[in-house]
């Protein structure tokens, strides 16, 4: 029986959290990071919880030297680890960055594999298992706490592994790491190699050497590897946020923590210090700063992650929350699950979507919405709140006069004030004629709308984009607009991109008429029909 498997009756078995974003993390493709992004993401990670922070490469760079060093003796909480060859340059270089820090390591590796040996070191097995001991005692003399990693362990012979583990625990190593480096283990061989070892090596437990994993996700399979290093003896596994890496990346930190929680009826006596309500906003911060998007249907922190579209899912999510979710949300830091409205949504999804937007609807309002919903879901894989609101204004609006464009003409040029006129129905269908100028044709435009339609906005957000090519292309405005503590949007469209402002303001002003409209009948109804809400 593996120790996932004891009884709940036993004591929790603590397990270390290293993260090695800031170094293995960074060294992707395409993700850099200056010293203030990664003081600032170590102090993230420390408040998340993590019990060793890699925070780079002393030996590499100036940089990678000097951000070691400021997260060491500016960080507080996690042990601050920094990397280094089976060189003495290298753990010199790693000590000086590191001394005077409250919690410091030295991670020194050296490769061990046969490949590795024949291929890139020409060294014996014995040669190797030398430097790896001189290397520990070397680093000894800066630190009390030294991390050793045979590199490309996984791919390293049980008999070497066993010994140079015991060679260099016997030399100081407090740790010792167990790395699938290229991702070439399944969870079967690699769980096997911490048995094997534990078996093996008694000492490890009488010396409290922890036994650590470090996978990568070349064949998808390291934050299934790390749980087998787990359930045969590993006491810290190494990741990173979002699963940033080398290739492929390494075991996300998020998948290892959450799969140690989420499955507590299999892996009853793990435990991490882990806050992970923190972890969204951690996953947020190193995306942003690296550059590095995360994949939507990313576990754990994916923005599909929480997100429903199947109607049958989302009806069960609608009336009991674990029908279709094994977490809840709000525990690693997401307010909420998304309903995603497409084309597959049922009636139930769109009806709550309908009440937190403030509308309440009748059987029969609730169904022309549906058939005017499905219709768009058709055209469109995904269907937004604006959308949902311009159904119902549309339907709304039905044998109603709304302001409509005639006619504009505007003055502009350098050292010329804007000024327009503008022309609009109004909901009598009469003429109505203003001017005004403003700071650029499109304000001038939009102030004399104002003075027409007595309807004041305060745009918060104007884009513009092209939705067909050529100089011909179709230009579409989006504005997003307040109106007293009403947000509002407008969309317009024209091959002349003043015009398709002017469209898009006139189109958030008769939203404001709606919704005005709407509050008025909302009385005359007593609660038959559409309303709004408080």
């Amino acid at each position: 029986m593996s120790e996932s498997q004891a009884s709940t009756t036993a004591s929790p078995i603590p397990v270390r959290i290293f993260d090695t974003t800031l170094r293995d993390g960074e060294q992707s493709p395409g993700a850099t990071l200056n010293i203030e992004e990664k003081v600032k993401i170590a102090g993230q990670l420390a408040q998340l919880g993590v019990d060793v922070i890699e925070a780079g490469f002393p030996i590499t760079s100036v940089g990678d030297f000097e951000a070691v060093q400021r997260i060491a003796h500016t960080v507080d909480g996690p042990i601050v680890a920094g990397l280094s060859r089976c060189m003495p340059r290298d753990i010199d270089r790693a000590g000086e960055a590191l001394k005077g820090a409250a919690r410091p390591r030295i991670h020194v590796f050296c490769a061990t594999s046969k490949i590795h040996r024949e291929h890139k070191l020409h060294k014996a097995i014995d040669e190797i298992i030398r430097i790896s001991v001189e290397s520990v005692k070397q680093a000894k003399q800066y630190v009390d706490d030294v991390e050793f990693s045979p590199e490309d362990g996984s791919r390293t012979e049980l008999e070497v592994l066993r010994d140079i583990t015991a060679a260099v625990v016997e030399a100081g190593a407090t740790t010792v790491n167990i790395p699938d480096t290229v991702g070439f283990a399944v969870p079967s061989e690699y769980g096997y190699i911490f048995r094997y070892l534990r078996e093996q090596l008694p000492q490890l437990d009488a010396r409290d050497v922890y036994l650590s994993s470090h996978c990568h996700n070349d064949l998808g399979l390291a934050v299934s590897n790390s749980l087998a290093a787990v359930a045969n003896g590993a006491r810290q596994v190494e990741c990173t946020v979002n699963g940033i890496g080398e290739r492929a990346g390494n075991a996300a930190l998020e998948e290892v923590v959450m799969a140690l929680r989420t499955r507590q009826d299999y892996y009853d006596r793990f435990t991490t210090r882990i806050n992970t309500k923190k972890i969204y906003p951690v996953s947020r911060m190193v995306s942003t700063f690296t550059g590095l998007h995360v994949q939507r249907n990313k576990a754990v922190v994916g923005e599909n992650a929480f997100a429903h579209e199947a109607g049958i899912h989302q009806d069960g999510v609608i009336k009991h929350r674990s029908t279709y979710e094994i977490m809840d949300p709000r525990d690693i830091g997401v307010p909420e699950s998304k309903l995603v409205l497409g084309k597959h949504s049922g009636r139930n999804a769109l009806r709550q979507r309908l009440a937190e937007l403030g509308f309440e609807v009748d059987a029969e309002m609730l169904e022309k919405v549906y058939t005017a919903f499905k219709e768009l879901a058709d055209k469109k894989k995904d269907v937004f709140d604006e959308d949902i609101e311009a159904i119902v204004d549309d339907l709304l609006q039905e044998g109603r006069k709304l302001w409509e464009l005639v006619r504009f003409q505007v003055v502009s040029g350098t050292g010329v004030i804007s000024t327009a006129t503008v022309e609009l129905t109004d909901t009598a269908d009469e003429r109505r004629l203003e001017a005004a100028t403003g700071d650029g044709p499109i304000d001038a435009i939009y102030s004399a709308m104002q003075k027409i339609t007595n309807v004041v906005l305060d745009v918060e957000d104007f884009e513009t984009r092209s939705v067909t090519a050529g100089k011909e292309a179709q230009g579409e405005v989006t504005i997003q607009a307040r109106h007293h503590d009403r947000k509002v949007k407008g969309r317009g469209l024209s091959t002349d991109v003043v015009e398709a402002a002017a469209k898009a303001y006139l189109a958030a002003i008769n939203r404001i008429k709606t919704v005005e409209d709407r509050k008025q009948a909302a009385a005359a109804l007593n609660g038959d029909g559409v309303t709004t809400t408080p």
